[in-house]
Parts: structure tokens; sequence; C-alpha cells
């Protein structure tokens, strides 16, 4: 199909049987596919023994259910639970592929000490009672010396029992530097938080609502949990319909009923002008809105100050006239938009870019959730909720002693929590900045990565690298040698997925509850690890009040007194399954300072939040560069089958990459036909990409779904570390490396959403 420049403002393309949905990637993963490949490392099964076991998939946020094929002991094939109400079956290609994972060639098949250089991947093999002891000594010391707090530790997620007690653990030894990676929920959370006054899991009933207004989100490119999301698809049409608002034709925009082509960074503001309409004709829900909400309308506050409200701001400053022009998008599809979004049954906004590990700005997750408002659909039925993970088993009160009481009262390193930034729990994107910008010695005197790549997924991966180099004592519990690892000192790998207890909650904008259970699919293979057994040992080797916060002898007994009376059920189903009922409408009591929807909130006990909340409402995300310098712009995307976070994708998911994404070495950077006469290029010339953060030789894809002036590289690509048999070292390029951070002045989060760049022949 021919995509012309009207096409970029709304695409209709039905929900036909598009890539990431077709069966070819799921025939490669058959039993007869997966054991013929000609990699020496995958093991020949063997006559024996038929029998399954159910688990849980950990390979991203997702948590999808799994059913996993054993001969004898050896596990040959992976396919979908579908009792599990996650999934109901579905699984993506890099579930299906997880015995890669298991079996192949870049696992840490031992506790490793680093000889030479970092980076130089010369190792010397060490026994586990070397490789705690040296750790315990490195903390012990630093403790000795009064300087917990020099300790951080990088975790994947806070969620569930592991990262618990890894937080436990830095609590009682006296650091205040857990920190997790970051996601676009962060952004929506804190949202949340200032509207609604309430924090917790935000939950998007995408399976009631009629009407998707999605602002970015790849809801077939790994969003959420890909096996939720990818069956809801099966509802477009007469029951729900979908709008994708991005610069880039990905594939959820490809399966949802429109796409809307607009100017990357510009989101924000279409929200608003949306609201512009729906308040200007009268479409939104007045008796919520009237009933349950303060400051639409003028207010004055306690001191007698005037302070104006959505309602004038919305319709004195976004006309559709106005975000028309910015935007790119035509008034009357503004216009056209905002009515159908508003006179839907349940319709729902939802923001957060591909598969929503960039957290954005806070002004656009305040623009996108104040359209839920006027909807008059937040804890309804097909809108947004905030959902409580179940609670767990209280464990024994913490015990302090005074020098862990000392480090707890040193401010985070990475800012989170602090009077300039008192709303937000993680600032990962600002460690690089601060180990950077420190004098003398580093604020991180050590570091501990657990179930995370920093050194991959943070962008600007030169100041990244930089940062780390800065650090004495680099501790990674990773079971591969990603990026992260190879620059570490001491390498303590943790069994993979399949070989360990894991609880696994569920993925963030799930409605509703799920508790997963993945366990031991096979013994460990290698001399590896749980990490949850490794930080236990270490409270006992520093002893004291650490040790006694570790009561457990295990891991495992830590988890089954976490899963209480739900040890036993979640053994033999491996889920439990959790519903909330709705509250009646006009029922519900926020948790703001008015006890109503906030528009213009007053919650925050902080000035300086609360003006530059004001100042930066309704500002455009930046992009870095100079037009002059730097006459395009570059985006990333995300896509199902390529792994953009922190593992890199096995050999049978990369098979399913198309050619014009990967040939060869080199990666396609899509730029549109137009864009491409413009510099005197066509398909597939090699070009040099610039940005202001680095530069790197690709090739082109003439892709008529892109907009013009625009660029776009895939995220997934590029890796340094693994093993050449993973077929995914040195190929292509990390977008990470050419895009650079940009500090959202309200949250600290990072909202950089693409950066300035030029192509030249290469």
């Amino acid at each position: 199909m021919k995509i012309n420049r009207r096409h970029f403002l709304s695409l209709g393309v039905g929900v036909g049987a598009g890539l990431t949905l077709s069966p070819v990637p799921w025939k490669l993963m058959d039993d007869v596919a997966i054991w013929t490949q000609n990699w020496p490392w995958t093991p020949v099964p063997e006559d024996g023994r038929v029998s399954y076991v159910r688990s849980v998939c950990t390979l991203c946020p997702g948590g999808c259910g799994i059913r996993v094929r054993k001969v004898n002991d050896r596990a040959i094939r992976i396919e979908g639970e579908k009792e599990h109400p996650i999934n109901r079956g579905g699984l993506c290609p890099m579930g299906l592929s997880g015995l890669q994972f298991l079996y192949g060639p870049s696992r840490v098949k031992s506790p490793l000490k680093r000889l030479g250089k970092r980076g130089e991947g010369k190792w010397r093999k060490i026994t586990w009672k070397e490789a705690v002891s040296e750790v315990g000594k490195k903390l012990s010391d630093l403790r000795e010396n009064h300087q917990p707090h020099t300790v951080a530790c990088i975790a994947g997620s806070d969620r569930g029992s592991l990262p618990s007690l890894i937080s436990r653990f830095m609590t009682v030894y006296g650091s205040p530097n857990f920190i997790r990676s970051a996601t676009a929920f962060d952004a929506l959370e804190q949202a949340v938080y200032l509207t609604q006054g309430e924090q917790g899991r935000i939950g998007v009933d995408l399976e009631n609502a009629d009407f998707v207004l999605s602002f970015g989100c790849g809801l077939v490119d790994g969003w959420g949990s890909p096996g939720w999301v990818c069956r809801l698809f099966r509802r477009v049409g007469p029951k729900m319909r979908i709008v994708q608002v991005e610069p880039r034709l990905s594939d959820t925009a490809a399966q949802a009923t429109h796409w809307i082509g607009i100017r990357p960074g510009t989101e924000g503001a279409l929200a608003l002008g949306l609201a512009h309409v729906m308040i200007a004709e009268n479409l939104y829900q007045r008796d919520f809105v009237e009933n349950l909400c303060f400051g639409f309308e003028d207010w004055t506050d306690a001191s007698g100050n005037p302070h104006e409200g959505f309602k004038k701001t919305v319709l004195d400053r976004f006309s559709p006239q106005a975000v028309a022009r910015v935007t790119g998008i035509p008034k009357g599809r503004i216009i056209a938009l905002a009515r159908a979004f508003a006179r839907a049954q349940r319709p729902i906004a939802i923001c957060g870019r591909g598969k929503g590990s960039l957290p954005g700005g806070i002004d656009e997750s305040l623009a996108v959730h104040a359209l839920n408002a006027l909807a008059g659909n937040i804890h309804q039925p097909g809108g947004v909720s905030v959902v409580s993970d179940p609670e767990y088993a209280k464990w024994p009160e913490l015990n302090i002693d005074q020098i862990a009481a000392e480090g707890m009262q040193h401010p985070r390193i990475d800012g989170a929590g602090s009077e300039r930034f008192p709303h937000t729990r993680y600032l990962l994107n600002r460690l690089p900045q601060m180990i950077n910008s420190a004098s003398g010695e580093p604020p991180v005197q050590a570091l501990l990565v657990a179930d995370a790549n920093p050194l991959y997924t943070l962008s600007d991966t030169a100041a990244v690298q930089k940062a780390f180099d800065r650090i004495p004592f680099i501790v990674s519990f990773s079971s591969y040698m990603d990026e992260t690892a190879m620059q570490a000192d001491l390498i303590l790998p943790n069994h993979t997925y399949l070989e360990r207890y894991q609880d696994v909650l569920s993925p963030k904008g799930m409605p509703y509850s799920v508790i997963g259970l993945a366990k031991p699919v096979v013994k460990p293979l290698y001399d590896t690890r749980h990490t949850g057994d490794v930080f236990i040992q270490l409270a006992k080797v520093l002893g004291g009040f650490v040790e006694q916060a570790f009561p457990w002898d295990s891991y495992k007994s830590f988890l089954k007194e976490a899963l209480n009376d739900n040890w036993d059920t979640l053994n033999i189903k491996s889920f439990m399954e959790v519903r909330n009922e709705a509250p009646e409408p006009l029922n519900y009591t926020f948790q703001t300072a008015s006890g109503k929807f906030e528009f213009c909130p007053v919650a925050s006990n902080n000035q300086k939040a609360k003006d530059l909340h004001a100042a930066s409402l309704y500002s455009l995300a930046p992009i870095e560069g100079d037009k002059q310098s730097y006459p395009l712009v570059l985006i990333p995307y995300d896509a199902i089958r390529l792994a953009g976070g922190d593992i890199a994708n096995p050999p049978f998911v990369t098979k399913t990459v198309e050619d014009t994404v990967l040939k060869h070495d080199l990666a396609f950077v899509e730029i549109n036909p137009e864009t491409a006469r413009g510099l005197g290029m066509a398909e597939g010339d090699e070009a040099m990409l610039t940005t202001p953060r680095g530069n790197a030789r690709v090739r082109l894809h003439l892709f008529e779904g892109i907009m013009p002036g625009l660029l776009a590289l895939p995220r997934g690509l590029g890796h340094t570390a693994y093993t050449p048999e993973w077929c995914l070292a040195n190929k292509g390029v990390n977008v990470n490396a050419l895009i650079g951070p940009i500090e959202d002045p309200v949250s600290g989060l990072d909202r950089g959403w693409g950066i300035r760049a030029r192509l030249s022949r290469a």
C-alpha cells in the first residue's frame, strides 16, 4: 500500500494478520526447528519420559504463564500456559525461545574475578566462598569507615520478594541508594499521585474499554504484557476502536483502527487540544467534573490568591488551530478525534512510548490523564485505576545500628525524594551525571547490579561508561555476559529463570492482580547461585544487626514465608488471580488535599515543585541539538522481535528480524523517501549518522511510514558483549549511544524523546 502525505495524518489499516501476530515466528519454534539448527551448543534431545512443568516467564516484565515440555530431565520446548489469566496460552517470540537463554553460550557458568583492565574480557574462575568473602570484605570496610551510604544497588524492579530482600539488605546495611530502572509508568504514577493523591500500580482496563487512545504505546510491540495486550486486538472493530498517535507507523499503528502521525514531543499538546474541544463543546462528563474534581474552574487558595483553572488555560491556549500548528495534525482531525473519544461509552487515554521503558515527562502524563478525568473514566470499568499489589507476609522489623542510621540520613545519590524531586522514588538516569560531576572521590564506592544492564539501556552510553569507570568496585549478578557484567570486578552469576524460584507480580498496566510463581524447571546446569541466597550469605558475613535482619537459611525459605498460605497453591497452579470490585460512580473519594481529582494539584507541600509543575504542564518535550547543524530528528522505536532491554535477542528471535532492520553488521535507519531524495540518497545506501552525542555507520531504508524530516533506529541492536555465537555481538548500533537524557524539571525523570541528527555519505 502506498502511503502519501495525507496518510500521515490518519491511517486506517484494519486489524488483519499483521507481522507481529502472524504465525511465521511461531513456526520457527516447533520441536523440529529448535533442535535442527547448526549451533554447536544446542543440546540434542534424547528419547525418554515426557513431562510438563508450569512456571512463569521473567524475560520481560510481562509475567506470562509458561508450560515447559521435558524429556527426562532436559527441557526441550516452551509454550504459553492456556489457563494463565495474563496470556491465556499466547507467548511472544522471546518467551518461546527461552531455552536458548538456558543452554546458550553467553551464560556465566561460575563466579568470576576480573583480570587486567575492565572490558578486556579476562577473568579468573573463583569459588563462591571466595566471591562472597571478597564482596563482604569490601562492604564491611566501607561500613567500618562510616561510608555505607557510598554503596548503591541498581535493580531491574522494586516489586516482588527478591527486590524487597535486596532493599531490606541495603537499609539495614545503611545505604539509601536502592535504585531501580525507570519505566513509562513512573511518570504516569506521579501524575496520578498529583491529581488523585494515590500511590500504587496503575491499571488500565483495556479489556473493557471501547475506545483506546494511545499516545505512542507499543501495544503489540512489547508494552505491558505482550501476551495480555495482543489478545485485546481480537476485539478491534465493532467492539473496540484503537487510535495510535505517533510519528512512525509501528506494528501497533498498523493494526490499530487509525494511525495519526504527529511531530515527536508534541503529544501533550495534542491531549490538551482534545481537552479544549471536549470542554468547548460540553462533551465532558459534567457529573464527574462538577462533583469530584477541583481546579477545573478558576479558584482561590487559602491565602486569598487567585489561580487560573484548567478550563480557562486550555480554552485560552490550546485551540485546535494552535495545536494543529504545533503537532502537524489538521484542525479538523483534532476536532473529529476529540468528539469520537468523548462520545465513546468507555474511552481511555494512555501514554508511554514503545515498550514503555522510557519514563517521559510529567507534563505529558498529566495532559493525557486529564482526558480520562474529562471522560469520567477513573476507577471505573474500562478506565484507569490504582491497583494495590497483594500484601505479603510481614517480615521481622528492622533494627539498625548507629552506622546504618547515619548512612540512611544521607541524601540519595540520584536525588530522588529530595526537596527538588519530592515525589520521585528512583532516578537512575541522573546517576551517571552525579558521579561524573563529583569532584574528588566519586559518591559511589561500590555498586551492586542485579537484573539490570545500565551500560546498555541508559542513554548517552559514553557518559555512563565514564561514570562506571570512576566506581572503584562493581559487582554484577547477571546470568549472562552482558555489557555491565563485562565492566564488573566480580560476577556472581544468578540462576536463569528456568532454574530458580521467583514470585512474579502483575505487569504494570494490568487492572487486576496476579501472583505468579516461577520455579525450577531443571536443576542448575552450572555453578550459579540464586541472588537472594547470595545476599543472605552477605548478611551473615557482615554479622550484627545486618545478620539478624535475615533469619532465613535460604531465599526459598524467605519466599515461602512471604507467600505464606499461598505457597502450596502456587507450586501446583503457578498463579493466583485477585480482582477487586470497582467503586460505584460518584462514590469514590480521592486522597488529595481537596478530597477530589485535582486538575491543578495542590497536594505538594513543595512550592518550587508546584511552580515548576505549573510552568511545565503545557510545555513541549525538548529535543537536543540545533536545527542548523542537525537538520533531521532521530527517534528510537521498539519491536516485538528485538529485545531492547537488559538482555539481548536470542538467535531464534533474531532469525525473524527483517533484512530492512539489520543486514550483516549494519543496522538500517528508516527515512521517508521524500527526505532521502532531498539528500540525494537511495535505498540501501551506506551513510554516517551523526548526533550531538555520537555517530554510527548505517544503511538507509526508505519507509513511507515515517514522517518527513525524521529518522528512526530500533532498540535492541549494537550489543558489545555476549559471545559471537549469540549472533548479536557488534551488530548494528545501540541507539542509546546516540541519544542523551533530558531531565524533566518537575520529576527529574528522563523526558528525552529523540535527538537532532544529520546524515552524510559514508
